[in-house]
C-alpha cells in the first residue's frame, strides 16, 4: 500500500465514520446517499450533482448517477438526521457555549424559475421572503434561538446592527440568555432617568481599557468603555460598551452580562468579534463548495443541499479540533500546501488538503456499502416414490 494510498484509505474511513453517526437511524439506502454526498462534495469541493458523481467513480452511466442523487434530495433533509447532527454538536460544545446569529442571502443572478425567489437587498434595509409559510425574519430567529437553548440551555448569542430590536431583547430576556448586540445609530437608552440616543453617549466618552485586537484579518487597537443603562423594551440594566479604534464610528455594544471589572469590558467586546467567524462561514460555504452554483431547482431540494455542505462544514471543524500532531491533519495541510503557516480561519486549507488526498482515490465508496448476500446454495431435488 503506498503512501498516498493508506492516506487516502484513512480519510475516507474518517468521512464514513462521521457520515454513519448522523445518518445511523435511517435506511441503508439513504445511509449510502449521506456518504455519497458528503465524500463526494468534500472530494470535488462543488455542490454540483455532476461534479459529486465525477468522484464517486459508480459503475455505470453518470446521468444514472446523477438522478439518484437528484431523487434523494428532492426527499427534503430527513427529520432522524437532523436530530442525530444536534446531538453530535451538543457533545462538542462546551456548557453556556457562544451562538453567532446572522442570515445570508443565497444570490442566482441566472435563476428565474426557482421557487419562492425574492429581492436581495443591502444589510441596512428589511429583506422578506416569498416562502409560504414565511412571516418576519424575527420569528426565523427566534425560532433557531429556541431550538439552541433547548439543546445547549443557557448560552451568550451574539448578533449584529441587523437585530437592534425591542422584541429581540424581549425575547431573550424572556428566555433567560445572555448577549451581546451591536446597536444601531437609532437606538435610544435610558442613562439617569433620561432618554438619550446611544450616539450622544458614545460621544461624550472616551475609550479608556486599551485592547489590541486582531480583526479582519488585520491588528488594531481599540480602546474600551461602558456605562450601565436601560434598553427601551424591558428597562432591565444592561451595559453599553464601546469600541473605539476599530470603524469609523465607535461600535456600540448592547450587552446583559455582568461588568465589574476591566476583563468583564474585554471579555464583552472579544464576544461580539468572535461574529465575524459566521461571515467566514457563510463565504467559505459559498466559494470552497460553490453553493451559489447550484443546479437543483425545488426549494426542498436546495434546502437538503445546504444540509449536507453544512455537514461537510461540521467535518472541516472536526478535522481541525484534533491534535496538531495527529497524522492525518498534518498530511491534509501538506498537502493543501498553504503559504502561510498560521491562520485564524482554517476551513479553506482544511478542504483544499482534503479534496488534495481524495484525488488519489482510485474508486469512490460504494465497496464499503456491500451488499450481503446469503451463502450460495445448490439446488436440490427430492424424489418421492
Amino acid at each position: 500500500m503506498t503512501h498516498s494510498t493508506s492516506f487516502t484509505y484513512q480519510l475516507k474511513r474518517e468521512i464514513l465514520s462521521f457520515s454513519n453517526k448522523i445518518s445511523k437511524c435511517l435506511s441503508k439506502p439513504d445511509r449510502k446517499f449521506f456518504a455519497d454526498m458528503l465524500y463526494g462534495i468534500l472530494a470535488s469541493r462543488s455542490c454540483l450533482l455532476t461534479d459529486i458523481s465525477d468522484k464517486l467513480l459508480e459503475p455505470c452511466k453518470k446521468i444514472n448517477t446523477v438522478d439518484r442523487l437528484s431523487a434523494h434530495l428532492t426527499k427534503g433533509t430527513p427529520k432522524e438526521a437532523l436530530n442525530a447532527y444536534l446531538a453530535l454538536l451538543r457533545k462538542w460544545c462546551p456548557a453556556h457555549p457562544v451562538i453567532l446569529i446572522d442570515d445570508s442571502d443565497v444570490v442566482k443572478p441566472g435563476g428565474c424559475k426557482f421557487e419562492d425567489l425574492g429581492w436581495v437587498r443591502d444589510g441596512s434595509k428589511s429583506t422578506s421572503s416569498k416562502e409560504k409559510d414565511f412571516t418576519s425574519i424575527n420569528d426565523v430567529a427566534f425560532s433557531a434561538m429556541e431550538r439552541a437553548a433547548a439543546l445547549f440551555g443557557k448560552a451568550a448569542f451574539i448578533m449584529d446592527r441587523g437585530y437592534d430590536d425591542n422584541k429581540m431583547f424581549l425575547k431573550l430576556d424572556f428566555m433567560g440568555q445572555d448577549y451581546v448586540i451591536r446597536l444601531t445609530s437609532r437606538r435610544k437608552l435610558l442613562c439617569h432617568n433620561k432618554w438619550v440616543f446611544a450616539t450622544e453617549l458614545r460621544n461624550r466618552r472616551k475609550g479608556k481599557v486599551k485592547l489590541p485586537l486582531f480583526y479582519k484579518g488585520k491588528m488594531h487597537e481599540a480602546y474600551l468603555s461602558h456605562v450601565k443603562v436601560q434598553i427601551t423594551a424591558s428597562r432591565k440594566d444592561i451595559y453599553l460598551v464601546l469600541v473605539y479604534g476599530i470603524t469609523e464610528h465607535p461600535m456600540m455594544l448592547a450587552t446583559n452580562r455582568e461588568i465589574r471589572s476591566k476583563d468583564d469590558v474585554i471579555r464583552a467586546a472579544m464576544l461580539y468579534f468572535s461574529r465575524w467567524k459566521i461571515e467566514e462561514y457563510f463565504r467559505c460555504k459559498k466559494q470552497v463548495f460553490q453553493f451559489e452554483n447550484f443546479r437543483v431547482r425545488k426549494l426542498k431540494a436546495i434546502n437538503a443541499l445546504n444540509f449536507y455542505i453544512t455537514l461537510c462544514m461540521a467535518f472541516l471543524a472536526h478535522m481541525s479540533v484534533k491534535s496538531e500532531t495527529n497524522v492525518l491533519k498534518t498530511e491534509i495541510i501538506r498537502t493543501a500546501k498553504s503559504i502561510r503557516e498560521k491562520v485564524a480561519f482554517c476551513y479553506y486549507r482544511l478542504a483544499k488538503g482534503i479534496s488534495g488526498i481524495l484525488s488519489h482515490a482510485k474508486e469512490g465508496i460504494r465497496l464499503w456499502f456491500r451488499t450481503k448476500r446469503p451463502a450460495y446454495r445448490q439446488l436440490r431435488l427430492k424424489l418421492v416414490v
